[in-house]
């Protein structure tokens, strides 16, 4: 048992994210390409490059504050989500708490509880799963302004996550109950209150936290290509997952994805640049094709709007809970290009 504890321990640390080749939007050569996560990075880690090597991290540049992973819009970079919502669902367990909330704090910011290395990691789709849990979360960061790890808007950005989080949760009717504050002397003595149950559990699950009051990173495994449900990011998966309660049928949930006109000239692009395989073309024993859209698999990255030669392709920004149970047909031709 030992030996399984200290492999999980040394399963920690890989700050620099997973890049998935496949979806990002220079690989599939998407018009006007993207260039967030390099713009975005603080410390100047990420360089872009030909295709074949389009994005490139120095690890020893990459302090792991995820904020490239937080503006990627397709998901080529990431995260292991999961540790971090063990953790915040294990702190909302009433056995393992004397009370229900629960707190995710900056790794610098001296607060006690669970952290991550910084709170530029915080995703939608984590907030979104506190909501679903109902129990409120509190992100404490310290002193962004001058902190080596993250950048000094790092709690502007935290909102922005947030808004996003609470448009999703809208139609479910239970809003994520979220604090984003600055830590205070207080915090630097807190503790967190674990049952004699649950303590093991905890301390098997979280690895590292207990010991360095840190959320270990897993690596991600490699994504296989072949299995299109590996295809979408864990973001977005957790996204629609934690649409709970259900939404009622009528209800509007945010998720851009595109719709096709009748301008449409049946050619591949779209399908061609989408990074996740959201848009699928089925071509017909007839002659015919049929363009389908995976709604949950959609990053809303809209490549395949900016890419499309007559510019057929138009953003829905809403869509009923009915969307997400089968492929939706964008069009159906009698002709292939």
């Amino acid at each position: 048992m030992l030996q399984g504890v200290l492999a999980r321990l040394d399963d920690a640390g890989n700050h620099v994210p997973r890049f998935t080749a496949p979806r990002c939007l220079l690989e599939r050569q998407a018009v006007g390409g993207c260039d967030a996560c390099h713009t975005t990075c603080p410390h100047a880690a990420i360089t872009l490059g030909m295709v074949g090597s389009s994005v490139q991290i120095d690890p020893d540049l990459c302090t792991g504050c995820g904020l490239c992973v937080q503006v990627c819009p397709s998901g080529a970079l990431e995260y292991n989500l999961e540790p971090a919502m063990q953790s915040v669902r294990d702190q909302q367990d009433p056995a393992a708490r004397a009370t229900p909330d629960a707190s995710l704090t900056c790794s610098r910011s001296g607060a006690g509880g669970p952290s991550l290395t910084c709170l530029g990691r915080v995703t939608p789709a984590l907030l979104s799963a506190a909501g679903a849990w109902g129990a409120p979360l509190t992100l404490i960061h310290g002193d962004c302004a001058g902190c080596p790890v993250g950048a000094p808007d790092v709690p502007q950005r935290l909102a922005r996550v947030l808004d996003t989080a609470q448009e999703l949760r809208a139609p479910t009717g239970q809003p994520a109950q979220v604090t984003i504050r600055p830590a205070t002397p207080e915090d630097t003595s807190r503790s967190l209150t674990v049952s004699r149950r649950s303590a093991f559990g905890a301390l098997f699950r979280a690895g590292k936290q207990h010991l360095a009051q840190s959320i270990p990173d897993s690596p991600l495994p490699f994504v296989d290509w072949s299995v299109p449900e590996d295809r979408t990011p864990q973001e977005w998966t957790w996204r629609e997952r934690s649409l709970r309660p259900t939404p009622p049928e009528d209800a509007a949930v945010l998720w851009p994805a595109p719709l096709v006109d009748d301008t449409c000239i049946d050619c591949p692009v779209c399908a061609n640049v989408c990074p996740t395989g959201a848009i699928t073309r089925d071509l017909q024993p007839d002659g015919g094709v049929q363009l389908l859209l995976n709604l949950g698999a959609c990053t809303g990255c809209m490549a395949c709007l900016h890419s499309c030669p007559p510019q057929a392709i138009h953003a829905q920004t809403h869509w009923r809970p009915a969307a997400f149970r089968a492929p939706l047909l964008l069009r159906e031709s009698d002709t292939v290009m």
